[in-house]
């Protein structure tokens, strides 16, 4: 299966988006009710619908850039969110951004990858965050009997992915996941290693 921009074009056409909640998700939003720092320039790679970021803005984030190479669905969300800044708005492909973030959110971008992407997606994760920045998000907690995306994987197989390149704060069950997901999700915040 070739997992790339006309396939995920060809989903949002067909509206198969069964990872879609319509609504930002529950880890997401507790997570960043805790963050004073309204300023912090926050991306969140392959956004889709980007809920989150429409939460984040009502919540006064200013500098939340979100991203996915899907322009239809980018095209909805400006409707849908007419006061989210137009230049915050990046129709890109997530391996060819360039810039540096203080958070970056991971909800649902990561699963869709084919597993031989992951150490590429790693290595740009670690090449936009800032020196004190944190990769935060859930992470399915599960493998899947079908062909994905999604793509599955375990506490395990993310620490060995991980630990190279980052500080793992927090990589746990999640406790307010959706009902679907329920003890399928892992919560994590991944932090960037301090420049010594």
């Amino acid at each position: 299966m070739i997992v790339n921009n006309a396939f995920w074009t060809n989903r949002y056409k067909q509206q198969n988006t069964s990872w879609d909640i319509g609504y930002s998700a529950p880890p997401i939003t507790t997570y960043f009710d805790q963050i004073t720092a309204k300023d912090a320039k926050i991306l969140i790679p392959g956004c889709g619908n980007a809920y989150e970021a429409e939460y984040l803005l009502n919540k006064g984030f200013k500098n939340v850039y979100i991203l996915d190479f899907v322009a239809d669905v980018l095209i909805q969300f400006k409707k849908r969110v007419p006061g989210f800044p137009e230049s915050q708005i990046l129709c890109n492909d997530f391996f060819n951004l360039s810039d540096q973030f203080d958070f970056i959110i991971e909800q649902t971008f990561f699963c869709a990858l084919p597993p031989e992407y992951r150490n590429n997606y790693i290595q740009q994760i670690k090449s936009l965050l800032s020196p004190s920045g944190k990769l935060i998000g859930v992470l399915f907690n599960k493998e899947f009997i079908t062909e994905g995306p999604p793509f599955g994987g375990s506490i395990e197989i993310y620490k060995k992915l991980f630990t190279p390149y980052f500080n793992i704060k927090t990589l746990e069950n999640c406790y307010n996941s959706i009902p679907p997901r329920m003890d399928n999700e892992l919560f994590f915040i991944f932090e960037s290693f301090k420049s010594n």
